[in-house]
């Protein structure tokens, strides 16, 4: 019997083990994360496990919920401590799911504690683990994790004064213009107000957006992103966006999608202007019950695995798009069901990739299936690895739960004889750090 958590975890032969010794201390780079910059820039702290693990955890919120917790315990007014112990009641129940792997790694990682988080346990850790917080902040898991890089998740009215470098760690604003694409009179005086220029029409929408856009850049952007549930199926041109935006209170729902594909391409272009990244998240349903969005509001734990993307729908949206004016893009879906399919689109356009196993898919089986199908449908070398998209300071084990899982991978196939050590190496460092690294500096 193996060690529990022990330092083979994941590594399942000894060319594995090797690579992972490679990888394992190279630098984060956290291209798409949702943490407050606000508590970076003030180096925040914790009183106790319970606040650093479920404050904002929607992950845990949602097992929670599937073992019968009441919701006094998730997102109610019980403590933090009170959380905590609720949680580490359901652990156990929780074999095989990501979360198992990423409490037990974090509780190794951060608080030196290695056993099995159950009931019995719970106080006895919680102490521990307390205690070890009493001398550690945000500044303290970021240089632990050797964090260099770290991409908010920001609405283009953000003020960004809390982005810029603290201490090793860059941290970087991401633009993300989801909400722009619901035409509400509320969010378009914000931007209006954000900007400095009055948005009557599409002109003026669409300046404000440049000047977003410029602001941005000017504090370190470099990365933008988008969340839907499926690519447009049709695109207006810009005298019919213009029609459309004039008459945005009463709108059809082809009129809506027509809109949302002329400003999807849009900004595509304005991205590759500036020489950004574009990340488009898709195959995702939101807020799916009434009850508890009105309760919990959104990114509570009640979005949900969307239908397949239509290939063709994809592959519409990137036509749209000569490769010159293209920008880098990655490319993720939630519902792998047709993962091959997507995947297999990335080598009919430039600049495109596949994007790492994401949300519901990052477990260990989710993650060795998008290794697996990107390495066999499209080109696995040019990937840029693992991010957090997570809220909790502590995620950062979830790189090593990935290094771990492809240096597995890629230890499998040397084992085998079907690839050169040397040729794994070179790939692993690249996938783990090298990449994201040259497209982010250049």
């Amino acid at each position: 019997m193996k060690e529990f958590f022990g330092e083979e975890l994941l590594l399942g032969s000894e060319t594995a083990k090797k690579l992972y010794s490679l990888v394992k201390d190279l630098p984060i780079i956290d291209y798409h994360c949702h943490l407050d910059q606000n508590k970076i820039a003030a180096d925040a702290g914790f009183s106790d496990i319970g606040e650093l693990w479920l404050a904002g955890d929607h992950y845990k919120w949602r097992a929670m919920r599937l073992c019968g917790v009441d919701e006094e315990y998730i997102t109610g007014g019980a403590s933090y401590k009170e959380k905590f112990l609720k949680y580490a009641e359901i652990v156990p129940k929780l074999a095989g799911n990501a979360l198992y792997y990423w409490t037990h790694m974090e509780l190794k990682q951060v608080f030196g504690i290695n056993e099995p988080l159950n009931k019995e346990s719970a106080e006895r850790i919680y102490r521990q683990a307390t205690a070890v917080l009493k001398t550690t902040t945000v500044s303290t898991l970021l240089s632990r994790y050797k964090v260099e890089y770290v991409a908010t998740t920001d609405d283009p009215i953000d003020n960004l004064k809390a982005h810029g470098r603290y201490q090793n760690t860059q941290v970087s604003p991401t633009f993300r213009p989801d909400k722009v694409f619901a035409l509400s009179n509320e969010y378009l005086s914000a931007l209006s107000k954000a900007a400095g220029t009055e948005i009557s029409s599409l002109k003026g929408l669409l300046t404000a957006l440049e000047n977003r856009l410029d602001y941005f850049v000017q504090k370190g952007c470099k990365i933008s992103d988008h969340g839907f549930e499926r690519f447009p199926k049709a695109y207006a041109t810009e005298a019919e966006a213009a029609e459309i935006f004039a008459r945005r209170g009463s709108l059809n729902e082809e009129e809506k999608e027509k809109f949302f594909g002329f400003l999807l391409v849009w900004f595509a272009k304005e991205y590759a202007k500036r020489k950004m990244i574009m990340q488009l998240h898709f195959a995702v349903i939101r807020n799916n019950n009434p009850e508890m969005f009105t309760r919990c509001g959104a990114d509570a734990g009640f979005d949900l695995i969307g239908e397949e993307q239509s290939v063709k729908d994809l592959v519409r949206f990137f036509a749209q798009l000569p490769d010159a004016e293209r920008p880098e893009t990655v490319i993720y879906t939630l519902n792998d069901g047709n993962l091959p399919s997507i995947i297999a689109a990335t080598g009919a356009f430039r600049k495109v990739r596949a994007g790492a196993a994401w949300w519901f898919n990052d477990t260990v089986e989710g993650i060795r299936k998008n290794l697996k199908t990107v390495a066999e449908y499209s080109v696995l070398g040019t990937s840029f690895g693992m991010l957090t998209d997570s809220r909790s300071f502590s995620s950062y084990a979830r790189f090593d739960f990935f290094r771990r899982i492809l240096c597995g991978y890629l230890g499998d196939l040397v084992e085998k004889g079907e690839y050169d050590f040397s040729g794994a190496e070179t790939l692993a460092k690249d996938i783990c750090y090298n990449n994201i690294r040259s497209a982010i500096y250049g």
